[in-house]
């Protein structure tokens, strides 16, 4: 059976991983988080010492990815989506918080000063919507609202809709 690979995207802080995780145990669908994945194959090019964290070695990223990819049935959680290929998404959910939510939830990550102002900044101008669009079609790039857990419920029951949806279309 064809399943669709699913990104989910937005400034960090947005809620992507909490709903990533759920909907990959209500879907059945892999759930792979970039930043972790990095984490454990080491998939880094060097620090960054203003924002005191490694830097993704995107090459190395796409190249661990490419046969689950291409198998489908993959949701994939990461901050950054202007690296991935673009077949390898069937629909992308940028999600998006308001700014003292997202202000609040960075804090309690402990994000020094700079790290909380650029991602605050970086939500305002929706850095992470724009990049999806120039990214991926317009058609395929949606934004959830991710401010509190009715919205999770809602965000969930609504791709679960859409994932139904895309295996009934894709099946002969």
């Amino acid at each position: 059976m064809l399943l669709p690979n699913i990104l989910l995207t937005g400034t960090p802080g947005v809620g992507k991983t909490t709903l990533g995780k759920e909907l990959s145990s209500r879907s059945g669908l892999k759930y792979i988080n970039v930043g972790d994945l990095a984490r454990e194959g080491q998939l880094y090019d060097g620090y960054d010492e203003e924002y005191e964290c490694p830097i993704l070695d995107e090459d190395r990223v796409v190249d661990e990815l490419e046969n689950q990819m291409s198998e489908g049935g993959v949701i994939v959680d990461y901050h950054g989506c202007d690296f991935f290929p673009e077949r390898w998404f069937h629909i992308v959910f940028v999600l998006q918080t308001d700014n003292s939510v997202l202000y609040k939830r960075l804090e309690t990550r402990g994000y020094n000063e700079k790290k909380l102002k650029d991602n605050i900044q970086c939500e305002i101008f929706q850095v992470l919507y724009e990049e999806a669009l120039a990214s991926y079609k317009e058609e395929i790039v949606h934004q959830l609202p991710s401010n509190k857990p009715e919205d999770l419920e809602d965000n969930i029951n609504q791709i679960l809709k859409w994932i139904e949806q895309w295996i009934k279309d894709h099946s002969s």
